[in-house]
């Protein structure tokens, strides 16, 4: 099984987050993004505005929103 990188640079991670629908709303100390869900309910998600952002907390973050180990690198890969 793939793992989580290790240290991934906070542009990567914002833009796999975008790849799976979320958008951003603002970026202060920390980055906060939501998704529209197609039920009508929106996600949040808000993650620290590190250079890099830690696997335990990229980990945390997508059982939080409820986004699978396999789904998150896929589009981690292709962005």
């Amino acid at each position: 099984m793939p793992k989580f990188p290790v240290d991934a640079p906070k542009n990567k991670v914002i833009k796999t987050f975008k790849l799976l629908g979320f958008e951003m709303i603002r970026e202060r100390e920390h980055i906060v993004m939501k998704r529209n869900n197609k039920d009508g309910t929106e996600t949040p998600l808000v993650m620290p505005s590190h250079s890099n952002i830690k696997s335990g907390t990229l980990r945390a973050i997508c059982t939080q929103v409820g986004i699978s180990r396999d789904e998150f690198l896929q589009a981690y890969n292709r962005s």
